[in-house]
């Protein structure tokens, strides 16, 4: 496996599979790996001839004090994950690789990036979907494998992919979670004991929420009522939002009569995290 940081370097190798009929996947991260990136790799391989792994931390989808500087970074640890996942390149840019001191170019996108996470962090998907865009161009992937945790932004990309007419698969992969339920990500570092404790009120609080739909209460207002009252029984747990919405337009609903996507934000002291659940009546 090869550790990659310039697109000069690593252009020649994608036109090389390409040339040898190769299939490749692609598996955007921001680095310090765990098992939920490890399973999308491993995934990524079983459908393709070469997986490459970006292991970028991107500044333009932090928003101003938000954790860009002490964000985990890891890259040694990572390339042993990547290895044992099977994936062949990790691409391991610095920021003035893959921006120009000058740049002035962004994608965007209205409506689906309005709601959720983008209330609070409204530059947040304008980074994620100009990187997003930059990776599928430099590595030019058949498919691409997002974490179906980051539910907002699997939604956001694969309407680009479409908007923008990209020749290129998304794959949404299910969420991994530890063995008490909290979901995988690399910010859950951040929690101490007594943190890392009080995160499960997450997850504890979808699930009494799905429970709810799967018995057949429909009213949306209900069940967000429900969830936002469990996680209030948590007294370190401060909610950044509760929503239940469409599945594919991701716009607030009164009535599960579709499928729906019920996410929540939260943080955990001072540490910001996500989860969701889908469901279809």
């Amino acid at each position: 496996m090869q550790i990659i940081k310039t697109i000069e370097e690593l252009r020649p190798i994608i036109k090389g599979w390409k040339k040898e009929g190769l299939q490749v996947g692609l598996v955007p991260t921001m680095g310090y790996l765990h098992e939920g990136h490890k399973s999308l790799i491993v995934k990524a391989a079983s459908e393709n001839d070469k997986v490459v792994v970006s292991d970028f931390v991107n500044p333009t989808q932090f928003g101003v004090n938000e954790d860009l500087t002490s964000y985990p970074r890891d890259i040694d640890r990572d390339a042993a994950l990547c290895e044992a996942a099977g994936a062949a390149v990790i691409f391991h840019p610095e920021p003035q690789e893959m921006y120009f001191s000058d740049n002035c170019t962004f994608v965007d996108m209205d409506a689906l990036t309005k709601g959720l996470c983008g209330k609070t962090r409204p530059t947040h998907f304008r980074g994620v979907c100009t990187v997003v865009s930059k990776l599928f161009h430099i590595v030019t992937p058949d498919r691409a494998y997002f974490g179906q945790k980051d539910a907002q932004q699997l939604a956001v990309v694969r309407r680009m992919v479409r908007d923008l007419n990209f020749d290129i698969t998304i794959v949404g992969c299910p969420i991994v979670r530890e063995a008490d339920g909290l979901a995988m990500s690399s910010r859950n570092t951040y929690l101490d004991a007594k943190e890392r404790e009080a995160a499960l009120i997450l997850h504890k609080s979808l699930a009494l929420g799905e429970e709810m739909m799967k018995a057949g209460e429909c009213d949306a207002v209900k069940i967000k009522d429900a969830i936002i009252k469990n996680i209030g029984t948590e007294p370190l747990a401060r909610i950044d939002y509760v929503e239940i919405v469409d599945s594919e337009t991701l716009k607030e609903v009164v009535s599960i009569e579709k499928p729906v996507l019920t996410a929540v934000a939260a943080y955990i002291g001072t540490t910001r995290l996500i989860d969701n659940f889908s469901y279809e009546p």
